[in-house]
């Protein structure tokens, strides 16, 4: 049990650091919504009922499919595009797919590579995207829940002020719910550039995702 906690100690701690963030988020979204609640005279909620609410749901969801929608442009884009001296990037001049052995497929398939590596057909080229192919689902599927947590949030609020409600595609072209998806979005990729960027410059000792100190600024696509 020591060994398997060890080796997976990188997902398993950020998984504990979601689920306290959420515990958290939960605790806090559902005392700001019970003020705004008093301050409209409307009844306090729950903990339960608040967490399996609309309001909450959609909370979650436009940050998820912003996190998602990020790492899947940085894994597609970082195929093409490069950054001098990133340790985010690949080095110039290796801009591509790369070849067959290069990428150790098919007949260049190691003893001990995925069996899809080594497959024919459409389970190759299906396996050599699935990275990119999984972070997009999971990004249409946030957006998705997104979009319909969103739309029961905004005609509750409708309905309370006697005002129309709206149906899915009204809502989603609504200045509510882009305003919501950009101000994440604009955040990601921000972060997203100054990871690349700062990298360049700075070090982080120990750490794969920096240069190893002692580098040289423009030496790309190393790790420490």
């Amino acid at each position: 049990m020591k060994r398997l906690i060890r080796e997976n100690s990188l997902s398993l701690c950020f998984l504990l650091l979601f689920l306290a963030a959420l515990a958290g988020q939960s605790v806090a979204g559902a005392a700001a919504f019970n003020a705004e609640q008093a301050a409209n005279g409307g009844s306090p909620v729950g903990w339960a009922e608040y967490v399996t609410s609309s309001s909450f749901a959609v909370d979650v969801a436009e940050n998820w499919q912003s996190e998602y929608l990020q790492f899947f442009l940085y894994i597609l884009i970082t195929v093409w595009l490069v950054q001098r001296g990133s340790p985010e990037s690949k080095k110039p001049g290796e801009e591509g797919l790369e070849t067959d052995a290069e990428q150790k497929v098919g007949r260049y398939a190691e003893p001990g590579s995925p069996a899809w590596a080594a497959a024919p057909g459409w389970r190759r080229a299906v396996y050599s995207h699935s990275l990119g192919i999984a972070m997009g689902l999971i990004f249409l599927l946030s957006w998705l829940a997104q979009s319909v947590a969103g739309l029961a949030a905004y005609n509750t609020e409708q309905l309370a002020q006697l005002e129309d409600t709206v149906g899915w595609g009204g809502y989603v072209a609504s200045p509510d719910f882009w305003n919501r998806t950009l101000q994440n979005w604009q955040s990601e990729f921000l972060a997203v550039a100054s990871m690349v960027l700062l990298s360049i410059f700075l070090r982080q000792r120990g750490s794969p995702q920096s240069k190893k100190v002692g580098d040289p600024h423009a030496k790309t696509a190393s790790s420490g």
